[in-house]
């Protein structure tokens, strides 16, 4: 979604409300969707003095897997964002300020990476998510899967050999 911002520019102390839905679906994370529906934009762009910044928030229903343990995750997410916008740059390394030339904010793109740049790197059920069993693959959040819990790397074997034959 376009959103006209050009006459914003021109009328210092003006402002404009905006409220809409978006419709994520080609903003993935390792090949999956990142929404389970679409993503609820609102918020305002005001004029001061001649610059013009946009906060909003975005509200979403999070659609993931849990890095441990791998079952699917749903969540209610709410995250609140704010830039500055220009028409134009006299630098071109200012990485605070976005750039539209002619006015025309894509909120859908804005939104997009805004999402993807605050989500954590790493989805979690639960701080407390024991993970999966690396001998069986059990969920053991489920339950304890009776595999042997002291396990050497066997990489590591032969230092343990050594290991045991000092404690003899």
């Amino acid at each position: 979604m376009k959103l006209d911002l050009s006459k914003l520019f021109d009328n210092p102390g003006a402002e404009q409300a905006f409220d809409c839905s978006l419709v994520l679906k080609d903003v993935k994370r390792w090949g999956r969707r990142l929404f389970a529906g679409p993503v609820r934009v609102s918020g305002r762009a005001q004029n001061r003095s001649g610059i013009v910044s946009v906060s909003y928030q975005a509200d979403f229903i999070l659609d993931a897997v849990c890095d441990r343990c791998l079952t699917s995750l749903s969540r209610t997410e709410r995250m609140e964002f704010s830039h500055i916008l220009v028409l134009s740059l006299s630098r071109e390394d200012n990485d605070e300020l976005i750039v539209i030339p002619d006015g025309q904010l894509d909120l859908a793109e804005l939104a997009g990476a805004d999402i993807l740049l605050e989500l954590p790197t790493s989805m979690v059920c639960d701080e407390g998510c024991k993970g999966l069993c690396p001998e069986c693959g059990a969920n053991l959040n489920e339950g304890d899967c009776g595999c042997e819990s002291r396990q050497v790397d066997p990489r590591l074997a032969a230092l343990q050999a050594l290991l045991d034959a000092d404690d003899e």
